[in-house]
């Protein structure tokens, strides 16, 4: 995988979208008030990029407290144990030749607790509607893809200062 994906875009090419869906693991709750953690960064997916179909549109990313000394150390070291992070997709509006945020299509989220989810690295992977319900995704197949940044902890995305 490139580095230059989202941390969290990755995790969300599990989503069922055809077929039976996958087990899930266990709930975590949806983490309300994640826009008032720490901005990481933002980027917009175009058409023509190869996960436009399920992802293309406006990226926020977010951290809480817990791992946002992690990302101002350049990931040198692991994230701690309750670090989440947060994937924010919408979708884009341009009006009068301004990019505008569109509607909320979903979040994805990660959670650090080794003993958790030690068969995924140590991260949990789950994904939320605009509704803030669940969404039926396959961790295995998130953390897959996530392997491509298994030298930084299984997360793409690097703080924008």
């Amino acid at each position: 995988m490139r580095k230059a994906f989202s941390p969290l875009i990755l995790v969300l090419l599990a989503l069922s979208q055809h077929g039976t869906p996958q087990a899930s693991p266990p709930p975590f709750p949806y983490p309300e008030g994640y826009r008032l953690w720490v901005h990481v960064k933002s980027m917009e997916l175009r058409p023509g990029h190869p996960l436009y179909e399920s992802f293309g549109g406006l990226h926020h990313i977010y951290v809480n407290p817990v791992g946002l000394r992690t990302y101002l150390e350049g990931k040198k070291a692991p994230f701690p144990r309750g670090t989440v992070i947060v994937f924010d997709l919408l979708e884009v509006k341009v009006e009068a030749n301004a990019l505008l945020e569109g509607r909320q299509k979903l979040i994805g989220v990660m959670v650090k607790d080794p003993e958790r989810y030690g068969e995924t690295g140590g991260w949990g992977y789950y994904a939320f509607g605009p509704d803030k319900r669940p969404l039926t995704i396959d961790p295995k197949a998130c953390h897959a893809c996530h392997q491509g940044a298994a030298n930084t902890d299984y997360v793409f995305s690097t703080f924008r200062p």
